[in-house]
């Protein structure tokens, strides 16, 4: 029986992010830093996490360069939790995955929405291109494919993707010989 593939040996963007941002408290204590917690004790209130728990994160959120670490009380030491550029990076990736839990619960059953800062109105988050415009949501509009650092098992899959695609879009063949 073959053996699991570890996230940390897969070349891909995606298990690359999972590592950083796949455990659901990371997620929670990001979302919490985005709306301006920076405190140990906010975060453990907000979140009902435990001590240990969240200090594990915290700690994994530093090493990752999503948070950094900043004393702002002498005596005693006190540190407060502030996102980095790598960490308010990850704004859209948030944004993305509460709209989509959103679209799929009944309006009267969304505990948390986006709304326009200045105009309370409710936001409609979608992934674009910035090159063209075009929303990414279409499937068959945009596909991946391997990048200059694939390995030959991951060019081998776009390959045959590629292949099976082109097959599709040519259609049945016509004509009889």
């Amino acid at each position: 029986m073959p053996s699991r593939i570890r996230l940390e040996d897969r070349a891909c963007p995606l298990s690359t992010t999972a590592q950083h941002v796949g455990e659901w408290w990371t997620l929670l204590i990001l979302h919490d830093a985005f709306d301006g917690y920076t405190r140990f004790d906010q975060f453990q209130q907000s979140l009902g996490i435990s001590t240990s728990m969240l200090t594990a994160r915290l700690k994994t959120l530093v090493a990752d360069g999503l948070l950094e670490r900043r004393p702002y009380q002498a005596n005693p030491v006190r540190h407060e939790y502030v996102l980095t550029e790598r960490g308010h990076s990850l704004r859209p990736v948030i944004v993305a995955l509460a709209a989509w839990g959103n679209r799929h619960l009944d309006p009267s059953d969304r505990s948390m929405i986006l709304v326009d800062a200045e105009t309370g109105q409710e936001a409609e988050p979608v992934l674009v291109d910035a090159r063209t415009g075009k929303r990414l949501d279409d499937s068959d509009a945009y596909v991946f494919t391997a990048g200059p650092a694939a390995g030959e098992a991951m060019r081998t899959r776009y390959d045959e993707l590629d292949r099976q695609r082109r097959s599709r879009s040519a259609g049945p063949e016509t004509g009889a010989r």
